[in-house]
């Protein structure tokens, strides 16, 4: 979506009337790149109202990111982040993967209302409304080794779900080894991509995905199960407080883990897994299948399988994990 769309968007986010002319006039185009843009916007899913002799209103209000509020969000906690908002991107792991060689500092976050090539686990893409989900991703260094950083998708899980029971989504769960999920349908999914020498020292960027509202037109192309935060919480967000709630309790984590590793956070994610003692089926390579019972994780995030030839360790590369 063009740049003119997304600052048209900005000053309908609200949900007030505002004429052709007053945008053209404070945007600095014609009343015709206005209309062009409301079109676009219009094509992306916003449902426009045009009446004339008051203008262009949205049929309900949108909330959009912004950097200050954030920061406003996270009070104290916001000295640790360097936080930049934008419009569009790629991706933002890609985007933050080549800062982070470039020499970011760890706490650099980008976060973006829409990405054209938002990545999930395996290649897969993750599909997001603009104003409906929630995309970022955070820079961590590390004084250690990239094989110190085997369970870190299970703490951030642990952070995700804190700030979720903060907002009001206590009953959420998580699913090995990066799915958060409520009622069955995916709520927000966890994307780690780790750079750095196995001795150390490491970074790593998490990218996190949440549905905050999901429309029926983003589900339409989810090929499967989705949930969405609002609907779980019962209640409007806004996904300011969403992002400044998230990365305060990144922050925590991330600190206590770059000391201590995942130990401090193994039974709390067990508590929380919704596969947990529970029977699941194993999707191997080759398409072969089998079936175990979920007795959770080993100390380097590695899930635990009671099988019939005993108890299997199985890792996030090799395996997807069914009910």
């Amino acid at each position: 979506m063009k740049n003119l769309s997304f600052k048209v968007l900005r000053r309908l986010a609200a949900g007030d009337f505002h004429s052709g002319e007053e945008l053209a006039r404070a945007l600095g185009v014609s009343r015709a790149s206005v209309w062009h843009a409301v079109r676009a916007l219009r094509e992306n899913g916003f449902d426009v109202y045009s009446v004339r002799g008051r203008g262009y209103r949205l049929a309900a209000p949108v909330s959009l990111l912004d950097r200050e509020a954030v920061l406003r969000g996270l009070g104290r906690e916001a000295a640790h982040f360097t936080l930049e908002i934008l419009d569009e991107a790629a991706s933002t792991n890609t985007l933050l993967v080549a800062r982070a060689q470039a020499g970011a500092p760890g706490g650099t976050a980008i976060a973006a209302e829409w990405q054209t090539a938002g990545r999930g686990r395996m290649g897969r893409e993750w599909h997001a409304g603009i104003g409906g989900a929630l995309t970022f991703s955070l820079l961590w260094r590390f004084s250690q080794g990239a094989g110190f950083l085997s369970g870190l998708s299970l703490a951030v899980g642990v952070a995700v779900m804190r700030a979720l029971k903060t907002l009001g989504a206590g009953d959420a769960g998580l699913k090995w080894p990066n799915d958060v999920v409520w009622r069955g349908g995916k709520l927000a999914g966890i994307l780690i991509e780790m750079q750095g020498d196995m001795l150390g020292p490491s970074a790593a960027v998490i990218g996190i995905g949440v549905n905050v509202r999901v429309t029926d037109a983003v589900r339409s192309r989810i090929d499967q199960a989705v949930s969405d935060l609002e609907t779980a919480c019962g209640r409007p967000l806004d996904r300011n407080a969403v992002l400044a709630c998230l990365l305060g309790e990144l922050r925590h984590v991330l600190e206590v883990f770059a000391r201590d590793g995942l130990t401090p956070f193994r039974d709390e994610w067990q508590r929380h897994h919704v596969h947990q003692d529970k029977t699941v089926t194993l999707l191997l390579p080759g398409a072969r299948r089998e079936q175990g019972v979920a007795r959770g994780v080993a100390e380097d995030g590695a899930l635990l399988i009671e099988t019939r030839a005993g108890l299997q360790r199985c890792h996030s590369g090799e395996v997807s994990l069914r009910a």
